[in-house]
């Protein structure tokens, strides 16, 4: 009897034991897909944050806001008691209603994160977001800092990436760029998600681009977040922020329309802005037309020869490569039969231009504001 009380007794235990492995798998598993969701929603919502903050545009997405809502809804339906987990998808609906321009739902949502689990990261983030003013947000982003710096959280590294990208986002808003780029330096060197640098590589890129434009007139300061500028926005940039123009303007205040047509005439801005023709249309291009890498090269590379009075320059890449039966090309999308050959060889070869991919110039791809008043700026100096 004592030996079947004994055995008994094991089993039992046995049993109770095997149960509760059995619900710790259970619940392991479950917490795990619950992670699983929650870095699937940030992957698809990190680079629509991203587009609405300057580095592209949400109305072009709006096929994939409509599939991060209905991937939102779809995660709600699968209910869970765990807490954390219900605070921060809730958080992420408000970040998408952001995006959705359902301001009140979001401060709705965002209370009710707070309320279901208090100090979760994606609702700290969102209180950020629904502040309008930078000041003010800075505020709450160097407060929540200080609260995950090592002497106060010496074992917390999480969220100190995601508050550095907002950080950055609020110093672009007030023109601290040098500020702004190293703050996303920090966010990107932290471990955070490579999700973040492919989304926010570019905004950091134009950032420390614009580090030494203090003093910059007002005028053209709005043009140089542009993805796209036109013949006038050049005409802007280099009138406003360089002596490039004064061999036309001879200090003068000429209208952008003016200067416009008398750049044309001195043929410093091509008729056409096609790599592949080899003679011009004969309609003048317009002031509001798209300026591509093709066109700044030559508008660039002309403003060059005048600013060392030497207009040799000019011709100086075609007398060398494109002669002979067979002249090619060492840049792989410009032929050497080109108009433009000259200004985009001489661009790259004096390395105010670069080929992206180390072969081809890209030349139909628009150019950028921060761009290009960075190389008149160099030609300038």
């Amino acid at each position: 009897m004592k030996y079947l009380q004994i055995t008994i007794l094991f089993f039992a235990a046995a049993f109770f034991f095997a149960c509760t492995s059995m619900g710790d798998i259970s619940i392991n598993s479950h917490r795990s897909q619950m992670e699983k969701n929650l870095a699937e929603l940030e992957a698809v919502m990190v680079p629509l944050e991203a587009a609405s903050s300057g580095a592209g545009d949400t109305r072009s997405r709006q096929n994939e806001i409509t599939s991060a809502r209905q991937l939102i809804v779809n995660m709600e339906k699968e209910s869970s008691a765990d807490a954390d987990y219900s605070g921060r998808l809730t958080a992420w609906s408000g970040r998408l209603a952001i995006l959705e321009g359902r301001y009140s739902e979001a401060l709705r949502l965002y209370r009710l994160s707070v309320s279901i689990s208090p100090g979760n990261l994606p609702s700290i983030i969102l209180g950020i977001r629904l502040e309008g003013d930078p000041v003010k947000r800075m505020e709450m982003i160097e407060k929540e800092l200080a609260l995950l710096s090592p002497r106060t959280a010496p074992n917390s590294a999480s969220g100190i990436g995601e508050l550095n990208i907002e950080r950055g986002r609020a110093l672009v808003e007030l023109n601290r760029f040098s500020e702004a780029a190293g703050a996303f330096d920090i966010a990107f060197s932290s471990g955070i998600d490579k999700i973040y640098s492919d989304s926010y590589g570019a905004e950091r890129n134009r950032a420390w681009e614009l580090r030494n434009t203090s003093g910059i007139a007002a005028g053209s300061l709005g043009l140089l977040g542009r993805e796209t500028i036109s013949w006038n926005d050049c005409i802007t940039l280099a009138k406003n922020e360089t002596q490039l123009l004064r061999f036309i303007t001879g200090g003068r205040n000429l209208s952008d329309a003016e200067l416009f047509n008398r750049l044309i005439d001195r043929s410093f801005i091509p008729f056409s802005q096609d790599v592949t023709l080899t003679q011009w249309p004969l309609v003048r291009p317009r002031a509001d037309e798209t300026v591509t890498r093709a066109g700044a090269a030559w508008f660039i590379w002309y403003l060059y020869a005048e600013a060392r009075a030497d207009r040799g320059m000019l011709s100086r890449y075609s007398a060398r490569y494109a002669t002979g039966a067979n002249p090619r090309s060492p840049i792989a999308d410009t032929p050497a039969l080109s108009p433009f050959f000259d200004s985009i060889l001489g661009c790259v070869e004096t390395e105010l231009m670069s080929l992206p991919d180390g072969r081809n110039f890209r030349p139909t791809q628009p150019m950028r504001g921060a761009e290009l008043l960075s190389i008149l700026k160099k030609i300038d100096n």
